[in-house]
């Protein structure tokens, strides 16, 4: 049991996640739309980073308490599966970001570009660097074609069924890519697997709740976090 990983992460993802509500606050907006300079109270937001961290008074947003508790057992079941690998400096990087766009996703079915290229262009760098440390259990040229295959792969989807494939998710594709390449191949398959079929069991259950038609937009990017998230939790 890898205690101390653990322990860091936990703290690590508990800090994150109590100042993420703001930011999802303002980023959940629909597309063409500027960023939210107002909070719910009709207080405007001062410039920079204060602006951007912290909770939210008087909304749904408010509740960083959840967020914090969320990326804190993602964070903690992370370290607690990969000990102190180079690696998980990278996924617990990632943890609050994939929090953040899996809410303003499943609130306005919008993946923000200025979340996910970066999310990106960072990973790509990170596990760069990550392969240079001793211990790491990855291959990041294996990666790259990864994160390269997924992107193509969510690119098709997109221009055979634009309505039913976001260009948002392709955008996201990238970074799972890389994540879940930098284990192999199988991981790879494995959790983009585990992404369609969490969206297929949830849209079947939605129908038969009646609580959607075929009609109904389904995001798709919190599906795509977990399938990542899961094809590193499972690893063999």
């Amino acid at each position: 049991m890898h205690v101390y990983p653990i322990a860091v992460a936990a703290v690590w993802g508990t800090g994150a996640g109590l100042v993420l509500p703001r930011a999802a606050h303002r980023l959940a907006v629909g597309a063409e739309q500027p960023w939210r300079i107002e909070g719910p109270e009709g207080q405007v937001y001062p410039a920079g980073v204060p602006g951007w961290l912290g909770p939210v008074r008087g909304t749904q947003w408010s509740a960083g308490r959840w967020y914090a508790l969320l990326t804190a057992v993602l964070c903690a079941a992370l370290a607690g599966r990969l000990g102190a690998r180079p690696e998980l400096a990278v996924w617990l990087l990632l943890v609050p970001l994939a929090v953040l766009l899996a809410r303003i996703d499943l609130a306005v079915l919008r993946l923000p570009d200025v979340l996910t290229l970066p999310a990106a262009a960072g990973t790509a760098a990170l596990l760069g660097v990550a392969a240079t440390a001793p211990g790491h259990a990855g291959s990041w040229p294996r990666a790259l074609l990864g994160g390269l295959a997924l992107g193509l792969f969510y690119l098709v989807l997109h221009l055979v069924n634009p309505g039913g494939m976001g260009f948002g998710d392709v955008k996201l594709a990238p970074t799972a890519g890389l994540v879940l390449g930098w284990y192999g191949w199988d991981t790879l398959l494995a959790g983009t697997f585990t992404a369609f079929l969490l969206g297929a069991v949830t849209g079947l259950a939605l129908l038969a709740a009646r609580r959607a038609d075929r009609g109904t937009p389904l995001p798709f990017g919190p599906f795509m976090l977990a399938g990542a998230l899961a094809g590193v939790l499972l690893l063999p």
